[in-house]
């Protein structure tokens, strides 16, 4: 009988709690309804204000807080809570290091310029040339090189090397030949002479490989052989030789440059635009005599003339 009294009591007490905890709850929302109307545009709200209202918001369920909340709508207020949880986790701050380093401006030019000058070598073709130089560099870095400068992979890199890359790119260690005549003056009438030369395309530098009435096979073999020489040769540090569909440049001639260490790219027919340099190069003179030809002083200024021609 005494407990029944007590529960009384204690259910009497406990609702008079909840009317006055509800009556005020209703009177602070009245409230801030009515200072919300005369407040115009947005509240500036501090970060300290945004968590304060968000771990409120997160407990009262978003049910709930759409029929209290006036300073933004539940979904925003979410998401300021939202932001709070990831700022708590986030560990960005505290790391030790700033991540992988950048490679070298320097290597990295290295890695673009051995794609372009080599069509055929992928990734790990260019790091293994990278570690002989000293650099490491793995062959995913490279790809990642390679793919912010636009450059294709080796598959698909060496199909589209046009005849203008492959020039541009091996300018230094190319060569062109051609022949070139010299019309004689002498007491039997015009005689004609062939000059051989090769014009370095980088440099334009101009060699002369020989001078002869008649180019025939053996000959030609021979000025092959003079112009890989070790000691004095005019191909001295070259790769490669162009020369056109002349038949004077016969089978031993290439096969003697070849041995060299010079193989020749023999250029398509009717292509004189392949060679512009040397071709430029070839068109016929006239000298007053032998000796002006075959003299001393002769090759310098037969050089000095196909050096001029080719500067144009």
């Amino acid at each position: 009988m005494r407990n029944n009294k007590c529960v009384r009591l204690l259910a009497y007490i406990t609702g008079l709690v909840n009317q006055r905890l509800l009556l005020q709850c209703e009177y602070l929302i009245a409230e801030n309804r009515v200072l919300r109307s005369h407040v115009t545009g947005r509240l500036p709200l501090s970060d300290a204000e945004r968590s304060t209202l968000a771990e409120i918001a997160k407990r009262l369920g978003r049910r709930h807080l759409a029929e209290v909340a006036c300073v933004a709508k539940p979904d925003t207020i979410l998401a300021w809570y939202r932001r709070l949880i990831a700022r708590k986790f986030d560990g960005s701050k505290h790391r030790a290091y700033p991540g992988r380093p950048r490679v070298d401006a320097a290597i990295e030019a290295l890695v673009v310029r051995m794609a372009r000058e080599n069509s055929s070598w992928g990734y790990d073709r260019i790091a293994g040339a990278l570690a002989n130089l000293g650099h490491q560099v793995s062959d995913q870095t490279i790809g990642n090189i390679l793919q912010r400068h636009g450059i294709a992979p080796a598959p698909k890199r060496s199909p589209n090397t046009t005849w203008k890359d492959f020039i541009s790119a091996h300018m230094a260690v190319l060569s062109g030949t051609d022949f070139f005549t010299v019309e004689v003056l002498t007491w039997r009438g015009l005689v004609t002479y062939y000059v051989l030369f090769f014009l370095h395309l980088e440099s334009r530098r101009v060699t002369l490989g020989g001078i002869t009435r008649h180019p025939t096979e053996a000959w030609i073999t021979q000025m092959a052989r003079n112009a890989v020489d070790e000691t004095s040769g005019g191909l001295r540090g070259f790769r490669y030789l162009l020369h056109d569909r002349d038949t004077k440049f016969c089978a031993g001639f290439d096969e003697v440059l070849a041995g060299g260490g010079i193989p020749c790219l023999r250029l398509p027919p009717r292509s004189p635009n392949l060679k512009a340099y040397a071709s430029y190069c070839t068109s016929s003179r006239l000298c007053d005599g032998e000796n002006r030809l075959l003299g001393p002083s002769a090759s310098v200024a037969l050089e000095n003339r196909v050096s001029f021609h080719g500067f144009v």
